[in-house]
């Protein structure tokens, strides 16, 4: 295979992979004052080390290795399977490795050398930024799954064996959620910071105290309430909140007061008549015959206080092309 194929093969991956930590970095901090901006998801463009940078770089690099470990074990990419290397010893009591583990060895491989290409400076943003990718490939590999298979006489478990394989990515984003919220922040010297990066460390020493898996910050975070343009931040005026319904989580519950009572906002009930297509009934021959019903939809959204009565929309639904009345 020629460097150029595998340089298409594999950025393809990394590219995917990139795009699927966005999407889980947007799903965790939906109800977050800070919710994953397009601003902030240019990873080329990001001035700022912030426990919400560091979420980012975590979760991308998470990305691009799961999705280059994936695609190796389902054969997607030449000269990469699955890892046996260790098929055959034995891993603990009662039971060998054996079966088709995830190759992570090689995602994470790829993934240093894709993720942490983009990190050129030698300064202490350089620095955490590389220690927080570290942090995203170890996520990876600490909530893999070990999965068994039992063999012998009616599945008797005389001998049982065992291979690694990835989580789903939403356990992944999870952990790292975890990680966000215990994130420590750094007073670090930066010119001591600058000379070891110099020194060709690329971060990777620089932090010698803190576990690789821990992610790290330097600069408190902005203002997420109030909008900031220079920043690409929009402020929560606006944002949609949930109090009431089946199966929210307390942090969904509590997003009402998050994002609009403890920004200095109040929260707007909005009411939207649904009109879609029902009773449907087919006449021979050949057409179908529907009538229109009509379906209340209540959503809250924070608003300056006083700002007027709940706006009032109606709406019809014709299959999948909806226009507003």
């Amino acid at each position: 295979m020629t460097g150029s194929k595998a340089y298409l093969t594999y950025a393809s991956s990394v590219q995917v992979g990139t795009q699927n930590g966005i999407d889980e970095c947007r799903h965790q901090f939906a109800w977050d004052r800070w919710n994953c901006p397009e601003s902030a998801t240019q990873l080329r463009g990001l001035r700022s080390a912030t426990r919400e940078t560091s979420f980012i770089h975590a979760i991308s690099a998470a990305g691009v290795m799961f999705t280059l470990t994936r695609n190796c074990s389902l054969g997607d990419l030449d000269d990469c399977g699955c890892d046996v290397s260790k098929n055959g010893k034995i891993g603990g009591r009662g039971w060998l490795w054996g079966g088709c583990s995830d190759n992570v060895d090689f995602g994470e491989k790829i993934s240093k050398q894709y993720v942490d290409a983009q990190e050129t400076g030698q300064d202490s943003r350089a620095a955490v930024n590389l220690h927080n990718n570290e942090a995203g490939r170890q996520a990876v590999k600490a909530t893999m799954k070990r999965i068994c298979r039992c063999h012998g006489m009616s599945e008797s478990c005389s001998v049982k064996t065992c291979w690694e394989q990835l989580s789903d990515f939403r356990e992944i984003g999870n952990y790292l959620k975890r990680k966000h919220s215990q994130a420590q922040r750094l007073d670090v010297d930066k010119r001591r910071l600058r000379a070891a990066n110099s020194a060709d460390s690329r971060g990777a020493n620089a932090f010698s105290n803190i576990a690789q898996t821990e992610l790290i910050y330097l600069e408190e975070s902005p203002d997420y309430c109030k909008r900031n343009v220079s920043l690409g931040l929009h402020g929560t005026e606006g944002r949609e909140c949930v109090q009431h319904g089946d199966g929210l989580t307390p942090w969904e519950r509590r997003s009402c007061r998050r994002l609009c009572h403890e920004c200095g906002l109040g929260v707007e009930e909005r009411r939207a008549e649904a009109v879609s297509s029902c009773n449907c009934k087919f006449h021979w021959c050949c057409k179908v015959k529907c009538d229109d019903c009509a379906q209340m939809i209540v959503t809250n959204a924070c608003a300056r206080r006083g700002s007027g009565d709940a706006h009032h929309y109606r709406r019809r639904y014709r299959g999948n092309k909806s226009k507003v009345d």
